[in-house]
């Protein structure tokens, strides 16, 4: 098992007598999000597997996390990202021992040539987010919030590709757990899930426009968007400010620093969302991110009105 068994913490402002947040702390995984789970989980099989190389595109969280479980598993890693992928996220992949090529605009094209080059026997590609054993890897999450909290009644998730949404339903589906409301959250420049939802099918955006660059998948997976219908669950689309409210004042309140496409989540919190106006134990997965500075965190408090 390559990633860690993170905390389930009360949020220290939040909650009342009447409504409690928990935090589900994936942010202190070794990668610093939530996709060491499944990542770690897919990687490991590809070894056993005899394979020698792992082939993952990503805008960041996603390659860092198969770079950091190649690292540990003797895998060479090539992790191709687009041109949107900040230098020091590319140099921090870097560091780990992987190969990083930079190729195309969007996430779309360099998964185009992910795939080219994994079309060998000894390597292997690793999807970002659309693989039933990265959703099973994901779904150990489940597992650890029902035995710390087994009365939540409320789980809210952020929303790119579909990865996290799909293993937070597959530990659901698991432990019979259909009556917990899922709340999906994303930003209105990439919502690729409420798209797909509206029309009953994944639906490809024309293009990705904001802050939270960690959601901009243009098409969400099809399994969370049919799997999701099983439950009670809202949708949501915040604005880019909305996210950035919730990555500065989870800095202020727990002194870690989040990616908006983390913050997008928080801040259904911070702004009493009526989505979670009925609930008493809400459980907010701070699924993490690495292309965040403190510089910029304090650029955009500096900003925020009041």
């Amino acid at each position: 098992m390559l990633h860690i068994r993170t905390p389930l913490i009360l949020h220290p402002g939040l909650s009342t007598a009447t409504r409690r947040i928990w935090l589900k702390l994936e942010n202190l995984q070794p990668s610093g999000s939530f996709k060491m789970r499944g990542l770690g989980l897919l990687c490991a099989q590809a070894a056993q597997q005899g394979k020698r190389r792992v082939v993952c595109p990503s805008g960041g969280n996603a390659g860092l996390a198969t770079a950091v479980a190649a690292a540990s598993l003797g895998l060479q890693a090539c992790i191709v990202v687009p041109q949107t992928t900040p230098q020091t996220t590319r140099e921090r992949i870097a560091r780990t021992g992987a190969e990083v090529l930079v190729h195309g605009k969007v996430w779309d094209q360099a998964n185009e040539r992910a795939l080219q080059l994994s079309s060998d026997a000894d390597s292997e590609y690793v999807p970002a987010f659309d693989h039933p054993v990265l959703w099973q890897g994901h779904s150990s999450m489940v597992d650890e919030i029902l035995e710390d909290c087994p009365q939540v009644d409320a789980i809210v998730v952020s929303v790119g590709g579909g990865g996290l949404l799909a293993g937070i339903l597959t530990g659901l589906l698991r432990h019979h757990r259909h009556d917990c409301l899922i709340v999906a959250c994303e930003t209105e420049g990439s919502a690729s899930f409420a798209a797909g939802l509206a029309a009953g099918y994944p639906v490809k955006l024309a293009k990705i426009e904001t802050v939270a660059s960690s959601l901009g998948a243009a098409r969400v997976a099809a399994w969370p968007l049919q799997q999701i219908q099983r439950f009670t669950y809202q949708s949501l689309v915040l604005s880019d400010a909305e996210a950035i409210l919730g990555v500065v004042r989870y800095a202020d309140d727990l002194r870690q620093l989040v990616e908006p496409a983390c913050g997008v989540s928080l801040a259904v919190a911070y702004l009493d969302h009526p989505a979670i106006a009925a609930a008493r134990d809400v459980v907010i997965v701070v699924c993490g991110g690495v292309s965040i500075s403190a510089r910029q965190v304090a650029d955009w408090g500096a900003s925020l009105p009041g």
